[in-house]
């Protein structure tokens, strides 16, 4: 990962503060119909990070935080349902009527500019060739590249893994004051997470799939985690707390909420948009 930063103009303070994360899209694969995608708002000692910015994120943003008072992004993989509005949020901090708003940072995979700087082109032959869309993205962010390992962002700790995904992708473990929280990203089965996970206070999993019927097609692996595997991961961990997110929106969340009950003991929730929880 890149150096780590601060939130300019603010002073520490006195004493440690509780870090408070705020679920603004739990939606898995596509937004729903009450949830935008993926992304989550972190806040520590007056730091705001969002953790990815999926389809559909920006709208959720402004809800709860100021457009222009978030200090860094954090993104776990290019699946569109994890990173999209970015380039949204490009075009809200280069055109503001009072001018651009000064570049805060983007920690992400590798080539993540170009990939959304193609994204933001009217035509990606003529952007690959060299047309300002990947510069506006430039121009409203400094990229930095995520590598396995341990980063300081503001206040945070930030340890990065990777996942078990068909791309390149980072599950994230934030550390502060003492607690932790580990988010699994999209992610199949893997010993990497449970790593990650290890007597975390609260793991943020992805719970994608329910389990098949006797008679359904087999799941794919390395895709993605049935809410039994979440609860799984939880436990072999030892987590704290389980909140299963990712949640596609064609399965009955209250089964998936049952599966990982039967493979963890621990305390279990649902994500839902607008909850919120403080490691403290």
């Amino acid at each position: 990962m890149g150096r780590g930063t601060t939130a300019p103009g603010r002073p520490p303070p006195a004493y440690p503060e509780p870090v408070r994360i705020t679920i603004l899209g739990c939606s898995g694969s596509f937004p729903g119909a009450g949830s935008a995608a993926s992304c989550y708002l972190v806040e520590a000692e007056g730091f705001r990070m969002l953790m990815d910015l999926g389809s559909g994120g920006l709208g959720a943003v402004q809800r709860y935080a100021g457009l222009y008072e978030i200090d860094a992004v954090c993104l776990s993989h290019l699946h569109a349902d994890h990173c999209l509005d970015v380039c949204g949020y490009a075009v809200a901090r280069t055109f503001h009527p009072d001018g651009p708003m000064p570049r805060i940072p983007v920690y992400g995979p590798a080539q993540s500019e170009v990939r959304l700087g193609r994204a933001m082109a009217a035509d990606p032959a003529a952007q690959d060739a060299g047309s300002d869309s990947r510069d506006r993205v430039t121009d409203a962010f400094d990229f930095a590249t995520i590598t396995a390992g341990t980063v300081e962002i503001g206040p945070l700790r930030v340890t990065a893994a990777r996942m078990n995904h068909p791309v390149e992708t980072y599950g994230f473990r934030l550390e502060h004051a003492g607690r932790s929280l580990a988010y699994s990203a999209d992610t199949g089965e893997t010993d990497a997470l449970v790593e990650l996970a290890r007597g975390a206070d609260v793991l943020l999993s992805e719970a994608s799939f329910v389990e098949p019927g006797a008679s359904g097609p087999a799941l794919p692996a390395g895709l993605h985690l049935t809410a039994r595997q979440a609860g799984q991961h939880a436990a072999r961990a030892g987590a704290g707390q389980l909140v299963l997110t990712h949640l596609v929106p064609w399965n009955d969340p209250n089964r998936s909420l049952d599966e990982a009950g039967q493979a963890f003991g621990g305390a279990l929730s649902l994500a839902a948009p607008g909850l919120g929880f403080v490691l403290d």
